[in-house]
């Protein structure tokens, strides 16, 4: 049994605390997937990269908010899941900023629904007809109202640290001299 979560944030847009999250996607897979077998790499990217993986590998132009690359042997149905799951999930912040905006909502809440929205699709669900995407989405808005429930998705914004600084401690100043 394995249980590989990677968290690689290689946008600038936000500052996305990864700890966090990582406690929200392990939530997810335990609590309300009830997954235990797992190798999992979700990548937080630009709109640029986004872009470059769009076209790179399902060859549609621009930007998307979620792409999942299943990499199981046996990839899940809805009839039949998959008791583990293997694969790559990629999320666009700069997406989930401006459907954040369109839907009124937050962009933590996007990124959290791009999650569950990438492991919904590891498990089988598929949004390419228009009954399945009914049927994914709620599914994908239960998931998200106890995600929400349960974590401070809020606190997903991690904001930088204040240094301490203390008078007593001031860095030296070096002097030029001129000859």
């Amino acid at each position: 049994m394995s249980r590989t979560l990677s968290l690689r944030n290689r946008q600038r847009v936000r500052r996305v605390d990864t700890a966090l999250l990582r406690r929200i996607v392990l939530h997810v897979l335990d609590k309300q997937l009830q997954v235990q077998d797992f190798e999992l790499a979700f990548h937080l990217i630009s709109t640029a990269e986004m872009s470059r993986v769009n076209w790179t590998f399902l060859q549609h132009e621009g930007s998307t908010d979620v792409i999942t690359f299943d990499h199981s042997s046996k990839p899940a149905t809805l009839t039949k899941p998959s008791g583990n799951l293997h694969g790559e999930i990629f999320i666009c912040i700069d997406d989930a900023l401006d459907q954040a905006r369109a839907f009124r909502t937050t962009w933590q809440s996007e990124l959290t629904r791009y999650v569950i929205h990438g492991l919904l699709h590891l498990r089988g669900h598929d949004d390419h007809k228009p009954a399945a995407r009914r049927r994914m989405k709620l599914e994908e808005n239960r998931m998200l109202r106890n995600t929400a429930a349960e974590f401070p998705l809020a606190k997903l914004n991690r904001t930088t640290r204040k240094l301490l600084r203390t008078s007593s401690r001031k860095s030296p100043r070096t002097s030029r001299s001129t000859a």
